[in-house]
């Protein structure tokens, strides 16, 4: 075996293994500092979501909701010919249905972004075909007087045939719908709408769309739609800068039997 006669070498070797030693250590050390969970920890109180109690049962409205209707009156809307004339749909049995003489009505709050519940039906003595056929819709925003804004299409789809950019949960004339989850007339309906607003650039130009998520009776049929501008029947879609702004619901031209709403509220986001 090999012998180092000089004892400085041996002495080099020594503190280079002991200095080796200690550098393994204090990456290890290190290594185990990083894996401690508390690091990815955020404990910060002014980061805490704030306590909302949900619904006391599906489609109920949670704690910090605003309800557009209850079954009681229309104090939240008003007509959507002038934005000021109070509306006059019908109320009745808690029920609010659409006056076709009235017009479309809109709340007299206006929105950005929100969480939006609302139940409809078209009644089950139904008649028409195509788009005269229970034909209503949310206004998601409504942009100016008549049909002006986004429009997420309300419709009698059940075994009902047209154009599918224009069916239930289409975002009209924009985005088909990812599914047909019509119920038969007479029965409840349920849409729970997440809109999220454009936003536009001092000049008028559009900095981010309009986007759209929507759930038909529980089943997806919007994911996140980015919006080409208001939904139009003739001609194509554009964007005119508008602030926060009125949710609509259309009473339709047509000479089908009208729908009715109920349980309707918004949570601003």
């Amino acid at each position: 075996m090999t012998r180092f006669a000089c004892p400085t070498i041996q002495k080099i070797l020594f503190l280079s293994s002991i200095c080796l030693f200690t550098s393994v250590q204090a990456l290890r050390a290190q290594a185990d500092s990083a894996d401690d969970p508390k690091l990815t920890e955020i404990y910060d109180a002014s980061l805490e979501p704030k306590v909302v109690t949900p619904g006391a049962k599906c489609g109920g409205a949670p704690s910090d909701a605003i309800i557009l209707f209850d079954g009681k009156n229309q104090d939240e809307w008003v007509s959507a010919r002038d934005g000021k004339t109070p509306s006059d749909w019908v109320i009745s049995q808690g029920l609010l249905t659409v006056n076709k003489h009235a017009g479309s009505i809109e709340t007299k709050r206006v929105f950005t972004n929100y969480q939006l519940h609302i139940e409809w039906r078209v009644p089950k003595t139904i008649t028409g075909e195509g788009q005269a056929r229970g034909n209503s819709g949310v206004f998601m925003a409504s942009t100016g007087p008549g049909d002006q804004g986004y429009e997420l299409q309300v419709l009698d789809c059940y075994n009902n045939k047209t154009y599918v950019n224009g069916q239930t949960a289409a975002v009209y004339k924009q985005s088909i719908p990812l599914a047909n989850a019509c119920l038969p007339p007479g029965e409840w309906q349920t849409y729970d709408i997440i809109w999220t607003a454009p936003v536009f650039h001092a000049d008028g130009s559009v900095a981010s769309p309009a986007r759209v998520t929507a759930f038909h009776n529980g089943v997806l049929v919007q994911n996140n739609f980015s919006l080409q501008g208001v939904t139009r029947y003739r001609g194509k879609p554009y964007y005119q800068a508008h602030g926060p702004s009125p949710i609509k619901l259309q009473s339709h031209g047509d000479k089908s039997e009208p729908i009715s709403f109920r349980n309707i509220w918004v949570r601003p986001l």
